[in-house]
């Protein structure tokens, strides 16, 4: 499929990842030793090292055959892992911002060079700003941060990714013309997620249904017993394969109360849903962390409070989400890059043992691409991107590019036993595997997933 931009121009994007002694051996932006010491602490590393072998890794079989059905013993074989099943992403919102066409093209790659998973705005007040008139279509007129969906399906299609649609409903971006009246505001509502699922729910998978309930002030009415209110009607609406997940801020999502964590609003609201039979197929937790002061100190986010709150979130047996994510820049420019990647790439090794996660979304890919409150905070002070302002790779891009493309993906050769069979054991995605036989090589497509282990008969021909 050809893209839009009229002048493609090749982005040359740096694949590999300087050794984590230069990385992070400067002095100036090292992070303390207390940090250091909490991740480095043995039962730490071992539990994230363990994890990620036993829940991200799986056993295939692989049994070459002639064409007369026989093993065929001798044989030479090559897998290489193609794909994650584990969801690596980022938002999409700055997609076709850049007046240059090569800048929209050098976007798209920095993005899918690491990420296989893009969430895509489905804000209300900025999808629909007159109502009757929703911007779905890819030439709709512009809003900031806010491409069009149709425009986010084209980039998703194109490389490959997998689509979360962000989100259905949230109480504080509301249309400024929607009525005070409850009754017609859920009459609305209805409306919007039939509307989307109409036109989206076969091209994009995943949904945050509700963000950000438990904190912040409303700026519309809502339905009574509005949460559960809004996931029966997306029930309603959307397919069975799509995931229905809630979202909530890093404060409320990793918040532990009480002696086992049970007294967390969020727990407390997921259990009542649940209990009652609603359907939550996900969990959405954000983890924004702008100010890294505390973190580096010690004082919050550690990896022993980390497990505690997934731990107690895997009782629900739903896949977790971190739906946002973001680490600041300690300091300006260079100084802070070294910690930033640090903390990302611990943060990220930690996510990626965690049996029941699903997924991890960086949220601005970029600095200068966070949202500016009219008014108030504009959160690009925090610097928090991966790429800086001319979509330059900071070292924490590298360090996913690192872990995403190499330490996290499998690559074997090997041969034949007498039984024709060649057995690996590798990360959770596809694979394309070639089989060399006699003067003729074949290729073929496996896959190697978490829920069942991988046996594949290849036949091959002379």
């Amino acid at each position: 499929m050809k893209r839009r931009w009229n002048c493609r121009r090749a982005v040359v994007l740096a694949a590999t990842c300087c050794s984590c002694s230069a990385l992070y051996g400067q002095e100036q932006g090292k992070a303390p030793d207390v940090y250091r010491a909490l991740w480095n602490d043995p039962r730490v590393a071992n539990r994230i090292s363990d994890g990620i072998e036993k829940h991200r890794k799986g056993d295939a079989v692989i049994v070459v055959t002639g064409a007369d059905g026989k093993p065929v013993a001798g044989a030479e074989v090559e897998a290489k892992q193609l794909t994650h099943d584990f969801l690596f992403g980022c938002n999409c919102f700055f997609l076709g911002h850049f007046k240059e066409p090569a800048k929209n093209a050098e976007y798209e790659q920095r993005f899918a060079q690491v990420f296989n998973f893009a969430s895509a705005p489905f804000y209300w007040s900025d999808l629909e700003p007159q109502q009757g008139h929703p911007r779905f279509a890819k030439d709709s007129p512009f809003v900031y941060r806010r491409p069009p969906p149709d425009l986010c399906v084209e980039f998703a299609r194109e490389y490959g990714l997998t689509l979360k649609g962000h989100p259905l409903m949230w109480d504080h971006f509301a249309p400024k013309w929607l009525p005070k009246d409850k009754d017609q505001v859920a009459s609305l509502i209805s409306a919007r997620m039939a509307e989307i699922a109409r036109r989206c729910a076969d091209k994009i998978k995943i949904w945050d249904v509700v963000n950000e309930t438990i904190v912040g002030k409303r700026a519309c009415v809502v339905p009574d017993d509005y949460v559960a209110w809004c996931f029966k009607e997306a029930d309603r609406r959307f397919r069975p394969d799509n995931v229905l997940l809630s979202n909530e801020t890093l404060s409320v999502s990793h918040r532990y109360v009480g002696p086992d964590g049970r007294q967390s609003p969020y727990y407390r609201m997921l259990k009542d849903l649940i209990g009652r039979g609603v359907r939550v197929d996900g969990i959405g937790m954000q983890f924004h962390i702008a100010d890294t002061r505390d973190v580096l100190a010690g004082k919050a986010h550690t990896p022993e409070h980390l497990f505690k709150v997934y731990d107690l979130y895997r009782e629900f047996d739903r896949p977790l989400y971190i739906t946002e994510m973001s680490i600041g820049t300690a300091g300006k420019g260079a100084e802070g890059q070294p910690v930033q990647a640090e903390i990302t790439r611990n943060s990220y090794r930690l996510f990626f043992s965690i049996e029941h996660m699903a997924g991890v979304t960086w949220w601005n890919l970029g600095d200068g691409m966070a949202h500016k409150w009219q008014g108030g905070t504009d959160e690009n002070r925090w610097q928090a991107g991966l790429l800086d302002e001319g979509l330059r790779p900071k070292q924490a891009y590298h360090v996913l590019d690192r872990l995403i493309n190499h330490e996290w993906k499998t690559r074997v050769v090997g041969r034949t036993d007498v039984r024709g069979e060649f057995t690996f054991r590798g990360f959770h995605g596809t694979y394309e595997v070639k089989v060399g036989s006699g003067k003729r090589t074949n290729t073929f497509t496996i896959g190697v997933s978490k829920e069942r282990a991988a046996r594949y008969e290849l036949r091959v021909k002379d």
